[in-house]
């Protein structure tokens, strides 16, 4: 028959606890004599060690049946009670079954006072609580681990859930756009628009390629931006310009891969594009963050968004536990600073 195990750390308790247990119940009940004959030292030790790991698998059964009806973490207490009460009537059984033994073979040094039983079961009493407690404990601590680690599991798989549809709502957004803009120039020259619609491909791969993960080098966002810029400089002309500034060493600083997509396509989107009233964007970067900066010519007519943009970007970088971007508008310039990961 297979021992019902309560933990994992049962074996460590026993070499604990039972060695100490055995040893002042025996000279409750024994005296000095305990210590002083080598027979006596054996028998009793031997009895008292076959009682005590018969009690502990006793009170491990017990202990498991009031963990089944009481399966939730809440009711420790009652679960606690309960189990004191019974383990400490179940040991406090086998030490007087033990203390009777003793008096039928008439152990050496062993005198039937009912103190020394009365001593031995509040002994047994303080035992149980101790191991109990220690239970408890253990019972308690491993709970909170479980559920700390099905909370971080849980949360970082809803985070990653939520970021992963922030990156999923770029494609339809970035297309969304781009076909309004080729079909505006079917219509004006079919001939760019063929070349629009070549670039279009060419952007679109690296969309993709781009929600595989959640940070990109600033050095390969740029060179998509370069592309992406050209696609826009097919219908736009010289009526829009993209300049970079960016400082050595930050080019391998990283950040959401499409968030220059989004601010140039936002920029481009919100303004007033003419030969006459030129747009001019411009990326500046630093060791610790990025600003994409436009002059302000709005449009009278509010186009049509899926009001995506901006903040998909602010929920990246929460997703990512980074700091958010900051917006300025004074009237004569946009600016979006991005910290830089």
């Amino acid at each position: 028959m297979k021992i019902r195990s309560y933990s994992r750390y049962d074996w460590l308790l026993q070499i604990c606890v039972v060695p100490l247990f055995i040893s002042i119940l025996n000279w409750l009940l024994l005296g000095n004599d305990y210590w002083h004959d080598g027979r006596v030292l054996a028998l009793a030790t031997g009895l008292a060690f076959l009682s005590s790991m018969i009690n502990w698998y006793v009170n491990n059964s017990i202990a498991i049946r009031i963990n089944e009806l009481h399966p939730d973490p809440n009711d420790y207490v009652v679960r606690a009670i309960r189990r004191f009460l019974i383990c400490s009537l179940s040991s406090c059984l086998h030490v007087t079954m033990l203390f009777f033994v003793y008096w039928f073979i008439n152990m050496p040094g062993f005198e039937p006072e009912i103190s020394r039983l009365a001593l031995c079961l509040v002994f047994t009493t303080i035992i149980v609580a101790i191991v109990v407690i220690t239970y408890e404990s253990m019972d308690t601590f491993g709970q909170w681990q479980q559920s700390r680690q099905e909370i971080d599991t849980l949360s970082k798989a809803q985070l990653q859930a939520q970021l992963d549809t922030l990156r999923q709502q770029v494609n339809p957004h970035f297309l969304f756009n781009s076909l309004n803009s080729l079909t505006a120039l079917i219509s004006e020259n079919p001939q760019k628009a063929e070349v629009f619609a070549e670039e279009l491909s060419s952007v679109y791969r690296y969309l993709l390629r781009s929600n595989e993960r959640p940070l990109t080098p600033l050095e390969t966002e740029l060179e998509f931006i370069q592309s992406y810029y050209h696609l826009l400089k097919t219908r736009h002309g010289d009526a829009l310009s993209l300049v970079t500034r960016i400082r050595p060493g930050a080019e391998a600083l990283q950040l959401p891969p499409l968030t220059l997509q989004l601010l140039v396509e936002n920029a481009v989107k919100h303004n007033i594009i003419l030969p006459e009233q030129p747009l001019r964007i411009i990326l500046t970067a630093d060791e610790q963050q990025l600003t994409v900066s436009n002059n302000l010519q709005r449009k009278n007519s509010r186009p049509l968004s899926n009001g995506i943009g901006l903040t998909n970007i602010f929920s990246k970088y929460q997703m990512l536990g980074q700091p958010l971007p900051t917006i300025e508008d004074d009237g004569q310039e946009f600016r979006v600073t991005l910290p830089l990961v």
